[in-house]
């Protein structure tokens, strides 16, 4: 399915009515805030990276006064503690962390919205608990295949050469032959004055592939503030342990989600996360629907992804 840009648009900012730390393990604090209606229909926030954090603006995809809307921040990102921190943080913890939060919220299921890393997370949740999902909202695909990180981490200069040299520019050039083993030892180095320059170079990379405009405000927000080594020290410990799944995982399990309704939603020229990979998750997903958005591209801030993701949420108010 084709679609235009449509009239819906974020919903008007909102503060959480109730917050938090959760104590995970003893060494991991996770934040998470609940907004929206206390005795609405629940829906959770998966926010991308992994290591992206969440922000007030993800609030704004649902309808306040029908969606009691839960946002956290994953183990090591944003307000949760340790910053950045990258022990006993897999993909099976993040699964973990989410099911101790709906369960400490008394939730017995719920509407999971993801997009990029959070829309694996998401199928690697629903796979692993069907049982608690209502339903999946899904942006810019990601089955953390080898062929979408060979893609992110070479491939994709084929469309951003200007970007990709500025990537490897940071490297001597021996390393440059295999750059995310260089960057993971950098952004591992407790020294920030070896780990803060690569977690900016990773982030100014990632956020300038990530728009079908150029966006430098995109950009910025990426790669200033404390935030870039969360997002680039977590992505690159993840993408060395192959973000911790089989290769077939998502396609081979997602037989226990076939019966689950979901939209995804995809920009036709997403680079950080090409159409194909949406594509062949929709063709083996009886219950799912794509949405190829034309005019857009990784983020879930362009214009007509933005109001994809809104469209999206408001059909489900009617299942």
């Amino acid at each position: 399915m084709d679609v235009s840009q449509s009239q819906n648009q974020l919903y008007p900012e909102i503060q959480p009515h109730a917050k938090g730390m959760l104590d995970l393990d003893g060494h991991h604090q996770m934040y998470w805030e609940v907004s929206g209606n206390p005795d609405g229909v629940p829906a959770v926030f998966l926010h991308g990276g992994p290591g992206a954090g969440a922000s007030p603006s993800h609030r704004r995809f649902f309808d306040p006064d029908y969606y009691r809307i839960v946002v956290f921040d994953q183990r090591g990102s944003g307000r949760s503690k340790p910053f950045a921190e990258t022990t006993d943080n897999t993909t099976q913890h993040l699964v973990g962390d989410m099911e101790t939060l709906r369960s400490h919220l008394e939730i017995d299921e719920w509407l999971v919205f993801g997009g990029s890393w959070g829309s694996a997370l998401a199928l690697a949740y629903g796979i692993e608990h069907p049982e608690r999902v209502s339903g999946f909202v899904l942006r810019g695909i990601f089955l953390c295949r080898q062929l979408e990180l060979d893609w992110f981490l070479g491939g994709i200069k084929a469309v951003f050469p200007e970007n990709w040299r500025a990537f490897l520019a940071h490297l001597d050039e021996a390393d440059r032959d295999d750059p995310l083993t260089a960057y993971h030892r950098l952004l591992m180095d407790s020294d920030a004055s070896v780990h803060g320059p690569a977690a900016r170079v990773w982030a100014r990379f990632e956020g300038a592939c990530s728009t079908l405009m150029p966006s430098p405000r995109s950009v910025s927000n990426l790669e200033s503030g404390r935030e870039a080594l969360a997002l680039a020290r977590i992505e690159a410990h993840y993408f060395v342990n192959d973000l911790f799944l089989a290769d077939d995982h998502f396609l081979a399990n997602v037989d226990r989600i076939n019966h689950l309704p979901a939209t995804l939603v995809q920009g036709r020229y997403d680079m950080v996360c090409p159409v194909r990979t949406a594509d062949e998750l929709a063709t083996a997903w009886d219950g799912a629907e794509l949405v190829i958005v034309p005019d857009a591209g990784h983020s879930a801030m362009e214009s007509s992804i933005r109001s994809a993701l809104v469209a999206a949420t408001e059909r489900f108010k009617q299942l």
